[in-house]
């Protein structure tokens, strides 16, 4: 799966010169993040403008009629943008990190009910937007990173900040969480 600067969104298939479907076109807002859910079956993109759209992976472009894979799933997750986001678990509990003017800059959704009432927490722990996030399942926590060098940890179970840490001088860029959850390590812009 490849994401562009022109918003675009392709797949390809291991032998295959040419693409299998195009999900989405040019002209559209800057892709900043795509991934896989576990299971490979579904696949979110993140874009510039904020919005999310999730994707089941095995939509094939019908050749004949032109038509093109629509998302099930599309709202504006954060007001100004979207920089990344994480599949908790199941497929269906989403987080997101972004920048949005009231701060809510990492939230966590519900994707199986209506989009009015998906936004199930909000935090707000980056002053100048989240950049980054990476889930911990075994200990059900989520670490982001932020604009300004803080590393955050949200404890999912409770719903709550656990630590707050001034992690680099520059914006998180990466965050990787070792097989055992015993580690983290976070790489910056500098």
């Amino acid at each position: 799966l490849t994401g562009a600067q022109d918003g675009s969104v392709r797949m390809f298939e291991w032998g295959h010169a040419q693409q299998i479907t195009c999900f989405r076109s040019g002209g559209n807002s800057r892709v900043t993040r795509m991934r896989f859910n576990y299971q490979g079956n579904k696949f979110g993109i993140v874009d510039a403008d904020g919005y999310i759209s999730l994707y089941q992976t095995n939509w094939k472009c019908c050749p004949l009629t032109g038509t093109s894979p629509k998302p099930y799933l599309m709202w504006q997750c954060h007001n100004k943008t979207a920089n990344d986001f994480v599949f908790i678990s199941s497929s269906s509990l989403i987080a997101t990190a972004g920048l949005s003017s009231d701060n809510r800059n990492i939230c966590l959704w519900d994707t199986l009910v209506s989009p009015t009432n998906s936004l199930l927490h909000a935090f707000i722990c980056h002053d100048n937007g989240a950049t980054v996030l990476a889930y911990a399942p075994k200990h059900q926590l989520l670490i982001s990173g932020g604009r300004k060098g803080f590393t955050c940890i949200i404890d999912l179970r409770q719903k709550q900040q656990q630590q707050l840490l001034q992690s680099h001088d520059s914006p998180v860029k990466a965050i990787a969480v070792d097989p055992t959850e015993e580690y983290f390590v976070t790489g910056s812009a500098e």
